[in-house]
Parts: structure tokens; C-alpha cells; sequence
């Protein structure tokens, strides 16, 4: 792996010494075991807010307003009728 990018980082002495036993039981070095675990870190919490999570309640009242008949509100009958009056068609 070729690196591109530099991330310095400073630790306390008790930090590194955890973080050269963990790495060393590994098989790999200081900087390949922060990184490692700092991606599988980062990738987990993208992972975990890049979802919407509902409650039961929830779901149930955004699949019945999904599967209901559509019927505008007076707000989007306004922005149609705007709209139409000033978009002019082919």
C-alpha cells in the first residue's frame, strides 16, 4: 500500500504501549493497526447513521400514508396552480 495521505496522532504512554501489545498480537505494526480499526470504526458508524430507523408505531402511519389515496393539501393545489401559470408547455 502506497501511502497519499499523512494523519499524525499523539498518544499517552499507557495508549501506546495497549496499542503495540494489541498490534503485536496481530502480526502487523502501530500504524497498520490504528488504521485498520479506525476504518472499521468509521465504516460501522456510517453504516449506522446512513439508516432510518422507526418505531413500530412509526412504520405502521408512513405505510398507511404511502398505500392511502393521494389527495393534495390547499399548499400544493397553490404551488400547481402557480406553477401552470407560468410554465409554459411545447
Amino acid at each position: 500500500m502506497s501511502a497519499t495521505a499523512r494523519f499524525d496522532l499523539k498518544m499517552n504512554a499507557d495508549e501506546k504501549d495497549v496499542v503495540s501489545r494489541a498490534a503485536a498480537l496481530m502480526g502487523t505494526t502501530m500504524a497498520g493497526f490504528v488504521r485498520a480499526a479506525a476504518k472499521e470504526k468509521a465504516l460501522a458508524l456510517l453504516d449506522r447513521e446512513s439508516r432510518v430507523t422507526l418505531s413500530k408505531r412509526d412504520f405502521a402511519a408512513l405505510t398507511k400514508a404511502l398505500n392511502g389515496a393521494f389527495k393534495p393539501n390547499p399548499a400544493l393545489k397553490g404551488a400547481l396552480a402557480e406553477a401552470a401559470a407560468k410554465v409554459r408547455r411545447a
